[in-house]
This record gives C-alpha cells, sequence and structure tokens, in this order.
C-alpha cells in the first residue's frame, strides 16, 4: 500500500511539472501572471470595508510581479453598500451607490482603479460624471475615498459644469478643483432627484402626491 501510494505521489508530481510547462494559446507581455475571459468579478477593499465593488469582464489579466490585475470588456460595474440592522449589524444585502462604466481597468496593489477614461454615477444625488484622463495622469478610484481625474464633466439636477484636477467624494463631494473650473448650481434644472431617480421639477413624487 505505501508502495503504491508513493507510485502516486510521484505520477501527480510529474504531471503537475508537465502541466505548469504547457503553452496557454495566450501570453502576456511579461510572461507572467494568468488570463480569464469571461469573468464575473467582486472586489472587497481592505481600505473601504463597508463597500463591495462587483464588475463583468471578458477579459482578466493579472500579473503578480507588478500586484495588478487589468480588466477589459468592462460592464455592470458597481460600488455596493453592505445594509446593517438597527443593532449595527450587516443584514447581507446590500444598495447599489455608485455604477462605474470604463473600456477597461487597471487595479493596483491597494485595490484602487485606473483608466484613460470612465463615467461614474452617483445613484442617490442622481449624478452622471465623465471623467477623462491622460496617460500620465489617469482617471484614479481611490478606496474608501472617491475619485479624481484631470477633466470631469458633471450633469445632475442640482450641480452642472466642467471640473479641471477634480478630486471628489463618493458623497458627491468636491474636494478639489482647477481655477477655471465652471462648476455651479443649475438655474434651468427641470428635475429633481427622487430615490436615485430623476422626476421634473414640480411633478408628482413616488407618492403620487406633488411635490
Amino acid at each position: 500500500m505505501l508502495k503504491a501510494g508513493l507510485y502516486g505521489l510521484a505520477f501527480l508530481g510529474v504531471f503537475a511539472l508537465v502541466f505548469a510547462f504547457l503553452p496557454t494559446g495566450e501570453e502576456s507581455d511579461t510572461g507572467t501572471g494568468a488570463r480569464l475571459q469571461g469573468v464575473a468579478l467582486t472586489l472587497y477593499p481592505a481600505r473601504d470595508e463597508g463597500a463591495v465593488w462587483r464588475f463583468r469582464a471578458s477579459d482578466v489579466t493579472s500579473d503578480p510581479l507588478k500586484g495588478e490585475t487589468r480588466l477589459a470588456g468592462l460592464s455592470d460595474g458597481g460600488r455596493w453598500l453592505r445594509e446593517r440592522g438597527p443593532d449595527g449589524q450587516p443584514t447581507g444585502e446590500f444598495t447599489l451607490d455608485a455604477m462605474l462604466a470604463a473600456p477597461d481597468l487597471t487595479i493596483d496593489g491597494q485595490d484602487n482603479m485606473l483608466t484613460r477614461q470612465a463615467e461614474i454615477t452617483l445613484v442617490q444625488q442622481c449624478a452622471r460624471i465623465n471623467l477623462t484622463g491622460t496617460p500620465e495622469q489617469p482617471v484614479r478610484v481611490e478606496q474608501g475615498s472617491g475619485f479624481s481625474a484631470p477633466v470631469a464633466v458633471v450633469d445632475s439636477p442640482s450641480l452642472t459644469g466642467r471640473v479641471t484636477r477634480m478630486r471628489m467624494s463618493f458623497g458627491f463631494q468636491v474636494e478639489d478643483s482647477g481655477e477655471d473650473s465652471t462648476l455651479g448650481w443649475n438655474p434651468d434644472a427641470t428635475e429633481v432627484c427622487e430615490n436615485g431617480k430623476r422626476v421634473p421639477f414640480g411633478g408628482p413624487t413616488p407618492t403620487g402626491e406633488p411635490s
């Protein structure tokens, strides 16, 4: 029995060695890491314990040497917040806080996300923010903080305008901006934000009564 067991271990060792050197058909530029296709990805950032990010990606490449994961063909990107009961304990339910659309993303070793262009929708504020970066200064989504970009265009029922060198929190607070920014209150607003949805200003509320 012992001899048979040793033969089995030897076979598994040879099989693993052969499998490690089989060509994958698709190699990364660095020759390291792994590549997956058609992936549903969930990210639990350590620096944002109350949040969970979820994505779908047609192509995911991981480079352990750089500590980076690259997502391409991105869809259904979103930041979800854990709901808590009256006792402060998680209920197991999640609320969609923000949606993220981008052609691709690079997730670094700190779980921050970088891309050249993105649109973030802050659900509770009904705000759409189009972010544009450069190779030297990409759009950055920083866990537990917010997001930044060299140029951003904000569209919401309350605030509109163009912001340079923008840094914004997930709570829709502008924490930094360039002097040439034009962000301001929208005097011609025809909509208001009700429960995460845009509704006509002065129109019926979700209960059916005039606002």
